[in-house]
């Protein structure tokens, strides 16, 4: 061994150690870590950053961008809204998001599609009275495998297709990952349905901060427009397409109001509705009906073009000039440039117009106006903001245009008429031209602690290719399974994959092990892509611990689960990826090449 690959070990060994160790957050170790590498020489200076501007770090950032705009088109629950109905008990509902989870995956980065599904989820559970517990975690199971098919599903796919470029000059295609992992979805899939039995049924969900910040129900007014496409509807049809999240208070006609309407009163153009209901139900039942805030509809001040139109929860203060005054006394648009979009008094429901409600210390109020307007309004006022959380309230949805702009970027990069990296670019930054997403939802959808880390730990870990360190390593394990049949070393790299992934990040695995397994099968006369492919695969499928990925952790307080939890359900959907995966592979993608 020679100084090089002494030190390119030295530094990978302390790293991974630090990652176990768990004393300091993922982007710092791998940072750290860089540095270590250009000090000691193994990390050249002029590759030090080469990670930022990796294919790698630009694809993930850029479907997570899609991802984020795809879920923010609602586009998903139109489609499973027909469904809801009928799914009564975690029998149905468990094979239903789990398989929509799982598609979704497929195209979009697996973390994304779970995000876009877990309130849905949610608020099935809560009115049908399913444990969260029996839902989430075969949801979040389902992301992964999912992921599993297409190049852009998961970052383990995207970083392996990076090291067999190294290797062999070429990356592996979108679609190249389908075959082994469509087979794995399915069995899954069949294993998920039934196995969610495995986890505890009766677990609370832990609380989670939003829940500390739920403010309860908001109180707005809307508009019926006069182009409503619903025509004239009754109040029992609109209380229907609220599923029962959002209550109609009172019916505004001229100057007549009716508290409390019966179900069989028309609602037509012109009229005024008085609702009831939280933030994310509201906004739910806006983009359904098509009403309109009736405050919203006053253009927002802005002091440059390039300004965003912000939305923000705010209490009023004692000393507020709110207190005891109206919005229509104060004048807010008028004065300060923003609208009163709703209003949350604890205990109390709200019957009269928003404009002519008097206002109290502690109430609650969703304000919208220009992000440069918004703070001097908020000080002059005497408003407390919340801490900052996003709230929708009836803000312009594109349903279709993300989608119809993510199956373009698939057919290109299908029909190979444009690289993975330059579709998926092009992909999000059209999305933002056409206000699917703002920029400022943009850089909250970056993963900055996964993509640091990645761009961290690709000059690192290539560290130990360039340096000879991975087929030294791979020699030693080449005299081990010399004179064995090939499927043993195969299913041994997956099985050193998936061991690996729980702890150090699959990011990590596929970096320190991918270039391992391809050395291995050039020693032992094989073909490389089916230990890559095992890899991949391996890495993927993180099922035994909440901190390998982002998919565990993020089901984890809303699920109420525990850390033994995991293994429960995970331990024997790792063993079936394992005995039906590794002849899989080797039936796909020949050992012999």
């Amino acid at each position: 061994m020679t100084l090089q690959q002494a030190l390119a070990f030295g530094l990978i060994g302390i790293t991974i150690a630090c990652f176990i160790w768990g004393r300091w957050r993922y982007d710092v170790i791998a940072l750290g870590a860089l540095l270590l590498g250009v000090l000691v020489g193994v990390v050249p200076a002029k590759e030090a950053f080469s990670g930022f501007s990796n294919d790698v770090t630009v694809i993930i950032a850029c479907a997570l961008v899609v991802s984020a705009a795809f879920a923010r088109s609602g586009i998903v629950e139109s489609v499973l809204r027909p469904l809801i109905p009928h799914l009564k008990s975690a029998r149905t509902q468990v094979p239903l998001f789990v398989g929509a989870v799982t598609l979704l995956s497929m195209v979009t980065k697996n973390v994304g599609a779970l995000a876009i599904m877990m309130p849905i989820a949610l608020s099935v559970a809560k009115r049908t009275g399913t444990a969260p517990s029996c839902l989430l975690m075969p949801m979040a199971f389902g992301s992964l495998i999912g992921g599993t098919v297409t190049l852009v599903g998961t970052s383990p796919n995207i970083l392996v297709s990076e090291v067999r470029e190294q290797i062999l000059g070429r990356p592996f295609g979108m679609y190249d990952y389908a075959p082994v992992g469509l087979g794995i979805t399915a069995l899954g899939l069949v294993f998920l349905s039934f196995a969610y039995r495995l986890l505890p049924a009766s677990r609370p969900p832990q609380e989670t901060l939003d829940a500390a910040l739920d403010t309860g129900a908001y109180f707005t007014e809307v508009a019926v427009p006069d182009d409503w496409p619903l025509g004239k509807s009754t109040v029992r049809e609109l209380q229907a397409m609220a599923g029962g999240e959002v209550r109609i208070m009172a019916l505004v006609r001229g100057r007549r109001r009716r508290q409390a309407p019966h179900p069989n009163t028309g609602v037509s153009a012109g009229d005024t509705l008085l609702l009831e209901g939280e933030h994310q139900d509201l906004d739910r039942f806006l983009q359904r009906t098509k009403l309109k805030l009736t405050r919203s509809d006053r253009p927002v001040a802005m002091e440059e073009p390039t300004e965003e139109v912000r939305v923000v929860e705010a209490v009023v203060g004692g000393d507020s000039l709110l207190v005891g005054r109206t919005a229509a006394q104060e004048d807010l648009y008028g004065q300060h440039g923003v609208n009163l979009l709703a209003v949350s008094r604890a205990g109390y429901r709200m019957t009269r117009e928003l404009r002519t409600v008097r206002l109290r210390a502690g109430d609650i109020v969703v304000l919208q106006g220009g992000e440069r307007t918004l703070p001097g309004a908020l000080k002059t006022l005497g408003l407390l903001p919340l801490a900052e959380r996003e709230v929708r309230l009836g803000g312009i949805r594109h349903r279709l245009a993300p989608a119809l702009i993510l199956l373009a970027a698939m057919v290109a990069v299908a029909f190979q008429v444009s690289p993975v990296a330059i579709a998926f670019f092009a992909a999000a930054v059209t999305m933002v031209l056409v206000g699917s997403i703002r920029m400022r939802e943009v850089y909250s959808a970056l993963d900055g602690p996964v993509l640091v880390l990645i761009a961290a730990l690709i000059p690192v870990s290539d560290a130990i290719r360039a340096t000879g360190g991975a087929d030294l390593l791979a020699g030693a394990l080449a005299s081990l399974f010399r004179g064995q049949p090939p499927i043993f070393a195969l299913g041994a790299v997956m099985v050193v994959a998936m061991a690996a992934t729980p702890f150090l990040n699959n990011a990590a695995t596929v970096l320190i092990v991918a270039p391992i397994g391809a050395a291995l099968a050039r020693l032992l006369g094989l073909n490389p892509d089916p230990f890559l492919m095992a890899v991949a695969l391996g890495a993927a499928c993180d099922f035994l611990t909440p901190i390998g990925h982002q998919c565990n952790t993020l089901v984890m307080a809303p699920g109420g689960y525990r850390f033994a939890d995991y293994p429960r359900l995970g331990a024997p959907l790792s063993a079936l990826v394992l005995v039906a995966g590794t002849p899989l592979i080797a039936l796909v993608w020949p050992l012999g090449g």
